[in-house]
């Protein structure tokens, strides 16, 4: 890898806290200012790209890394971090095109997101098949539910809270396009569904509601030409048109559901917020980019809070702007996953997701309607030089509100080249966290994560 002089000519996801970190560490009862809340029980995790080589074309194709750290009885009892050992990582000659230009799904670099579900935690990556991982984060190896799954699983996986089923879908680069998928509570994968989409568009997040299924097919299209140079193959397509799809849930249970797809005003969603039905029909919000990847998938440009409301009947959606400034990694309290809630938590930046600067807490107010309520906020400056990461709210207890809880997020300190899992007061959000625990080395800006709490 270059110099730490030559630093400023690389690309901005290989300098600085971006830069991938090169060793594996397992620390115990690690220090902590403040005090846990004895509540928290459990692993928080966290997956991101860190090539092995330290070095990668594009932030999103760089190994992958789980960053944990296991709380219990008020204490920080360790630090892990450790790579997830994929087939590429493993042996780098794996080749996901094969050379009759099918795919091999075992292929992947895992490194999206970290999950758990039915007792299981899974690494995930959009293109490939999850590869799963004990609770001391050593791999286990590629899962693909007793050969049930025949494609790709997203990265963004929804939960029911009412359920406990686990939905999700799957993109390919050739046809079927894109698959709908239902684990039941138990793990078990129960449903597959092929929706009718025209193209190879890249579909990163989906939404749930109690009824329905909404996905999100937009103008980022897969493109041989930069597949061909070596470079993130997709880019920005005027031709392709922007539309939501929305499916019935229970219509899925016997057999194939209709979509009923509605056009709306060309935008990227990496990441939505949460969606719930309305009298109407569905109230989808999400972090929507006006555009993205017209030049190249090189560069970031911001993204905003933003709400769709889609009348069913009326078969119209109307837009609104919920907030003006930057925000990325939008999350909600994970038991209100497709239903109405009131709060959600997002990463804001001075201009984009790459430069974070701090956590923005949205009171969306009570509902009355798909169209009512804008947002306020407050905000989390953890002042200059520090720098978060996607956040995640815990609940104090099964029992506890929406808001009654905790929001626990990895933060940067630039000062000493070192990070800290901070926890926050989901009630008194902007004052001074609750307990703030030393890691023992730098979590680079990564992607997702999850707070994993221990079986009852």
């Amino acid at each position: 890898m270059a110099s730490r002089e030559s630093a400023v000519d690389l690309p901005f996801h290989l300098k600085g806290n971006y830069e991938p970190v090169r060793e594996e560490l397992t620390t115990f009862d690690l220090p902590v200012d403040g005090a846990i809340p004895p509540s928290l029980r459990g692993l928080y995790l966290r997956n991101g790209p860190n090539r092995v080589s330290g070095v990668s074309p594009h932030w999103f194709v760089g190994d992958g890394m789980v960053h944990g750290v296991r709380v219990e009885n008020g204490k920080a009892a360790w630090y892990r971090n450790r790579w997830v050992r994929t087939r590429p990582f493993e042996d780098p000659s794996a080749q996901f095109v094969r050379s009759d230009g099918t795919v091999d799904r075992s292929v992947a670099v895992a490194n999206t997101n970290v999950i758990g579900h039915a007792g299981r935690i899974f690494a995930l990556v959009e293109t490939s098949f999850p590869t799963e991982l004990t609770p001391e984060l050593d791999t286990l190896g590629i899962c693909d539910f007793d050969g049930r799954l025949e494609t790709a699983m997203t990265a963004h996986p929804k939960c029911c809270p009412v359920t406990g089923e686990l939905h999700f879908f799957g993109c390919g680069f050739a046809p079927p396009y894109l698959t709908y998928h239902r684990l039941d509570a138990a793990g078990e994968l129960v449903h597959s569904q092929e929706i009718d989409v025209p193209g190879p568009a890249m579909v990163h997040d989906f939404a749930i509601t109690r009824r329905n299924v909404v996905f999100m097919d937009l103008p980022i299209v897969f493109s041989p030409e930069l597949a061909v140079q070596g470079r993130f193959p997709y880019r920005w397509s005027d031709a392709y048109g922007a539309r939501l799809g929305v499916m019935p849930r229970e219509a899925g249970a016997g057999g194939p559901a209709p979509v009923q797809w509605l056009d709306i005003e060309p935008c990227y969603v990496f990441h939505a917020l949460n969606a719930f039905d309305s009298d109407d029909g569905v109230v989808l919000e999400v972090a929507r980019y006006t555009e993205l990847w017209r030049e190249g998938p090189e560069s970031f440009t911001a993204a905003t809070l933003h709400r769709f409301a889609i009348d069913l009947a009326a078969r119209e959606v109307v837009e609104r702007a919920l907030d003006d400034r930057p925000i990325e990694l939008p999350r909600v309290d994970d038991r209100r996953t497709g239903l109405e809630h009131r709060y959600g938590y997002a990463l804001s930046g001075a201009s984009s997701v790459l430069d974070p600067r701090c956590l923005v807490k949205y009171d969306l107010g009570p509902r009355a309607g798909a169209r009512a309520a804008a947002s306020r906020t407050e905000v989390h400056d953890f002042g200059p030089g520090f720098a978060p990461g996607e956040a995640a709210f815990v609940p104090a207890s099964e029992a506890a509100g929406e808001d009654e809880g905790f929001v626990l997020a990895f933060v940067y300190d630039q000062a000493r080249n070192g990070s800290d899992l901070v926890i926050l007061d989901a009630r008194a959000f902007g004052g001074p966290p609750v307990a703030t625990i030393r890691l023992p080395q730098r979590v680079p800006f990564g992607f997702h994560g999850n707070w994993i709490p221990d079986a009852p």
